[in-house]
């Protein structure tokens, strides 16, 4: 399992499942082709294979600061048939997973999803005789007010399924906490507005002892999106709203020390962003830790 260290942070990631897609995808980023892909040399072969596949992945990221261990995203889960599986459901080691590195259920003080998106509130809750209980029962669960606001009066079958086994319970458990797109979690770690993907998005910001990272969240999908903020997936709710927000915070980032961390992106996964012509471009980082 990959791990960096920001100052007395320590963040681990933790990988549910690899998720690659065929570039040039209609159902994902239709402008991501082949030929423009090979454009940008940098993306290869870590994030785009030979054989012209993205390479992405569905993880979770165990945050580590001084009296706080906080997981940022909660993945798929078990036992919870999707769409985005094409109706199965997954059945992984997750738990185990996290139990390896020294993380059990109990030991999770907060949890954030930095959106109500499928793949990341799953874990939120697990199958326990028959009933969804919350995964991490000594956590307060931070969901964005705004977030929940929408999806909570979105009609569609999906989402409102998705709500009910993965974040009505946390409710019910009285673990949630609506939050604001700027509010703070700990003195090293707060939330910022990013919204676009979704209406209340947000990344996670890590400051400690002068270092800084920062967890994408779903403001970005690919490293294919340095190179052009304004590539936005098919499932944005605002594709101009999200390449907006792209632009701004790759621009706030590059060539700065600031760790960032993408939420979906494969292997090494962390890096620095530096300026490259009119964009950008990833520069991986050669400190992690396996």
């Amino acid at each position: 399992m990959l791990s960096w260290r920001i100052g007395r942070v320590k963040v681990t990631r933790v990988v549910e499942m690899d998720l690659p897609i065929k570039a040039g995808s209609e159902g994902f980023m239709p402008q991501a082709t082949p030929e423009a892909l090979r454009k940008s040399p940098w993306l290869y072969p870590d994030f785009v294979s030979e054989d012209e596949v993205m390479q992405m992945s569905v993880h979770a990221l165990l945050v580590e600061a001084p009296g706080l261990r906080l997981v940022v995203d909660t993945c798929i889960g078990n036992d919870k048939p999707r769409a985005f599986l094409r109706g199965r459901s997954l059945s992984t080691s997750f738990l185990k997973d996290l139990e390896a590195i020294g993380w059990t259920r109990d030991s999770v003080d907060a949890v954030v999803c930095t959106h109500l998106h499928v793949d990341h509130v799953g874990w939120n809750t697990m199958l326990e005789d028959g009933r969804w209980v919350p995964t991490f029962p000594n956590a307060r669960y931070f969901i964005g007010r705004r977030e929940y606001e929408h999806w909570s009066n979105e009609e569609g079958e999906e989402q409102q399924t998705i709500l009910s086994d993965s974040v009505r319970p946390i409710f019910d458990a009285g673990l949630a906490e609506l939050v604001e797109l700027d509010h703070r979690i700990s003195p090293e770690i707060r939330l910022i507005p990013s919204t676009g993907h979704t209406p209340g998005h947000v990344c996670v910001m890590i400051e400690s002892e002068g270092e800084t990272g920062a967890i994408t969240g779903d403001m970005s999908h690919h490293p294919c999106q340095l190179a052009h903020p304004d590539w936005s997936p098919k499932f944005d709710s605002d594709p101009q709203a999200s390449a907006v927000t792209r632009a701004r915070l790759f621009a706030e980032w590059a060539d700065a020390p600031v760790l960032v961390i993408g939420t979906h992106w494969a292997t090494p996964t962390a890096g620095h962003i530096r300026r490259d012509g009119a964009a950008f471009r990833f520069e991986v980082n050669a400190h992690a830790h396996a």
